[in-house]
């Protein structure tokens, strides 16, 4: 009888630890000792006062989410979890940016206090309105895509924060030049990670240019995302993109398995992709650079060193 009780033992917490591992959150990158950390409902973000905005912000997002119709509220207001303060309607009001959300509000409709959370200007950051409601829009839209396409996937977004960057308002809310976007699918059958890398300015690019590996954005962030996959699977899908593996437009498919022909392929240089897309740099003009480059970053040679994120 003692042994038959051991073994039911035995065999619930191997059931328990299986059923743990089955629903790990995988979004939250690996979080420092400096980090100041929020959590709401809908998303967590780590917040930087300095610059008055998140360094990221995180949330999975399934496909069961998508399909709700709470109401947008248009509601922006201060987050009163920043103990230091976050920003404010006066730091936005008149300076011609929009009030860029992080995790866009229809990402959040799934719930009325997650829509209303989306609100806060800690979940905020200054964006060009070209930028805003075009490429950027478009780039959240085609994640929610991809949330019903993989049924459940992992996002990360954020502003490429450095110093010396222009300010707005009483508060001094810094405006990034670049933002970046990272998402995993860890549903099986197909597992596989993407990032973007966007200049805060509009674009008639498609999506995939801006497209890369995850890696890359963690060389100009130095943050780590998703550390709690397992080691190998972790450097497996982010040092590579398999850009035929996700869906680009409401009528496209996409095919699984290795297509070598389509992925990126991170390395220590930042060349050697073997895929050519326009350099995301800004001219001193304010221009988007016509140059073409293979150059993981997406960024040219030219531009590496007097105009990359970093």
């Amino acid at each position: 009888m003692k042994n038959s009780f051991l073994l039911i033992v035995l065999i619930c917490c191997s059931f328990m630890t299986v059923f743990a591992q089955s629903h790990t959150s995988f979004e939250l990158p690996a979080i420092t000792s400096n980090d100041v950390i929020i959590k709401h409902l809908g998303y967590t973000l780590s917040y930087n006062e300095k610059h008055e905005q998140a360094n990221w912000v995180a949330y999975e997002l399934t496909a069961e989410e998508t399909q709700k119709g709470v109401t947008r509220t248009n509601d922006f207001r201060s987050d009163n979890a920043v103990k230091t303060g976050s920003a404010k309607n006066d730091d936005y009001q008149g300076s011609g940016y929009d009030r860029g959300h992080m995790a866009p509000a229809t990402d959040m409709r799934w719930s009325v206090q997650a829509m209303e959370e989306s609100f806060f200007y800690s979940n905020m950051s200054p964006q060009v309105p070209g930028f805003n409601r075009g490429i950027w829009k478009k780039l959240e839209e085609r994640v929610r895509q991809w949330a019903v396409e993989n049924t459940d996937i992992y996002v990360v977004t954020g502003p490429i924060l450095t110093d010396h960057l222009p300010v707005i308002g009483p508060d001094k809310v810094s405006v990034p030049r670049y933002y970046f976007k990272v998402i995993l699918d860890y549903t099986l059958p197909e597992l596989k990670g993407i990032a973007f890398i966007m200049p805060n300015a509009s674009s008639t690019m498609p999506l995939q240019s801006f497209a890369v590996p995850i890696d890359s954005v963690e060389h100009v962030t130095g943050i780590n995302f998703f550390p709690a996959l397992p080691d190998k699977q972790e450097q497996a899908l982010e040092k590579t993109i398999c850009i035929d593996c996700w869906s680009w437009s409401s009528t496209s498919t996409h095919q699984s398995g290795n297509h070598p022909a389509t992925t990126l392929h991170s390395t220590t240089s930042g060349v050697g992709s073997g895929v050519r897309s326009q350099c995301s740099a800004i001219t001193q003009a304010g221009n988007r650079c016509k140059r073409m480059t293979t150059n993981v970053s997406g960024i040219c040679t030219q531009h590496e060193t007097s105009n990359r994120p970093l």
